[in-house]
């Protein structure tokens, strides 16, 4: 329980109590809290500029907190801030005589004689705040880290909760002028006009690039599809392309499947040896040979894999920070965002809220690091349930209509093979055989489109459908390699290599790739 202090006639806290048996005084700027005080009633200017900052748990004296308390209500009532509406403000919440009367308000108008500075004096005052918070919570944590009944799962739970609280409540930006803006847009058009290729990190994918001009730094896209439809195949395609191609650093977690078998899938992308023949490990001379040869430049890949099971939001900013400091990453890919858990106080509210928190965040996350991130999604079982098309719709985004609020770009993955459809509802009416097509259904920054990609089924991989003019050239052209010592001997039949292999429900059959 708190304690009252006989000396200044206020309550203190466990810590406090701790840092003076250790004749040590908790951070504080009482001084910068009355000159604050002060100028925000002689000066509506003054109210207006640290009105956002600060919140009345940031001040260390009781009678500071209960001043602002009445400057913020009064604020929001749009009435007038000044030393006789705080005055009566004061008297109606019964908090008056504990601040010290009017005398105590009239000197500290005196102490100041204009608002002059006062965000930066705001600012020192939050970040006291931040650090008798940060003390708190540590003495909290020893405390319980002692007590042997404590679980060390629900210790390290309620750590995470409090240090993100802190982070949440406290560390805000503040706006820019239009001419800082401007001068910084100016240097980055700049930029992208001196630089060839692609203004953001481009895909390997042409028409995807061409339309997007690349995943755009602090930009948050989602690829949403059912089951079956080949999310984390695009997403690792797109992965090993801007790793081993263009050489940029990417951060992938996973939720779903252990980094181990991730990499097994990229070497079958890499090699062109099957994943069953990589899972059983039942291969030729030659194709040991070949799996040794072009496994080098995945080896050298600036790519980190992280396989975390229910990774908390708190847990993802914190590895991405650390990703991005030692090694500069460039994209974040999360499979999948309905995996994840919003951790900390958002525990226990419906899962609605839970994504809606999560999708909030990896936004913020993607303008924090300055870096696009791809968030993978399911959908509804809408698209099983409808007859004609297939195709997905903006409203079949599982859980939460934050997803389509906050992203950047939305696109849907549909192979209609997997429906058992043969051709393309198209004029030519061509067929669809291990052929699949990124919808981008929202764009924030650019137009919409539906691009074709080729889909390999038995290597888990997209690419460029222009490279073959059909699936079939595509058989041809890889067997006339035959006799090439690294090509695979024996392919598969072209069923098996464009990805047949399903099951009609939503799971992948054994002998296919998941996806």
């Amino acid at each position: 329980m708190d304690k009252p202090n006989p000396i200044i006639g206020r309550k203190i806290d466990k810590s406090t109590i701790i840092n003076l048996e250790r004749g040590k005084i908790p951070p504080q700027a009482v001084d910068l809290e009355e000159v604050v005080l002060g100028a925000m009633m002689i000066d509506k200017k003054g109210v207006d500029e640290v009105i956002d900052i600060l919140h009345p748990s940031v001040f260390y004296k009781d009678a500071h907190r209960f001043i602002y308390e009445s400057i913020f209500k009064l604020f929001e009532s749009s009435e007038p801030v000044d030393l006789l509406t705080v005055s009566s403000q004061l008297k109606k919440d019964g908090h008056l005589e504990a601040v010290g009367g009017d005398f105590y308000l009239i000197k500290l108008t005196q102490k100041v004689a204009s608002s002059a500075h006062i965000e930066f004096h705001a600012r020192i005052i939050l970040q006291k705040y931040i650090q008798r918070s940060l003390i708190k919570i540590s003495n909290e944590v020893i405390e319980d880290a002692y007590n042997e009944s404590t679980d060390v799962f629900d210790l390290l739970d309620n750590a995470e909760a409090k240090l993100y609280e802190v982070t949440q409540g406290n560390l805000k930006r503040s706006a820019e002028t239009a001419q800082n803006l401007v001068i910084q847009a100016k240097k980055r058009i700049e930029e992208i006009s001196n630089k060839e290729g692609m203004s953001g990190i481009a895909t390997g994918f042409d028409k995807l690039d061409k339309l997007t001009s690349g995943w755009q730094p602090s930009d948050l896209i989602i690829v949403a599809a059912r089951p079956g439809m080949g999310k984390t195949a695009l997403t690792l395609s797109m992965a090993r392309n801007i790793a081993v191609d263009f050489n940029k650093g990417v951060a992938f977690f996973s939720c779903e499947m252990s980094s181990v078998q991730l990499i097994t899938r990229l070497i079958s992308s890499e090699t062109g040896l099957s994943s069953e023949k990589l899972r059983t490990g039942k291969l030729e001379k030659h194709e040991w040979e070949q799996l040794n040869v072009k496994v080098k430049a995945l080896e050298k890949a600036p790519l980190f894999i992280d396989d975390t099971p229910s990774l908390s939001i708190f847990d993802l900013r914190a590895k991405a920070r650390r990703l991005k400091s030692q090694h500069d990453i460039q994209i974040i890919i999360i499979d999948y965002l309905q995996l994840m858990t919003a951790g900390g106080s958002q525990k226990g509210g419906n899962r609605e809220q839970e994504i809606s928190t999560i999708s909030r965040n990896l936004k913020a996350l993607a303008k924090e690091l300055n870096v696009p991130v791809i968030a993978l999604s399911q959908l509804s079982r809408a698209v099983e349930t409808r007859g004609g098309s297939k195709r997905p719709l903006l409203s079949d985004l599982r859980e939460s209509g934050a997803i389509e609020q906050d992203a950047d770009i939305v696109s849907f993955i549909y192979r209609p093979e997997y429906y058992k459809i043969d051709e393309w509802d198209d004029e030519e009416r061509t067929p669809t055989q291990g052929q699949g097509e990124l919808i981008v259904a929202k764009h924030r920054n650019g137009g919409l489109e539906n691009i074709r990609l080729k889909f390999i089924g038995n290597l888990g991989k997209f690419d460029n459908l222009d490279d073959f003019d059909s699936p079939f050239e595509f058989q041809s052209k890889m067997n006339e390699n035959d006799e090439n010592p690294f090509a695979t001997p024996n392919l598969p039949s072209t069923d098996q290599a464009f990805g047949s292999s399903f099951n009609n429900d939503d799971t992948p059959s054994d002998d296919g790739v998941p996806f």
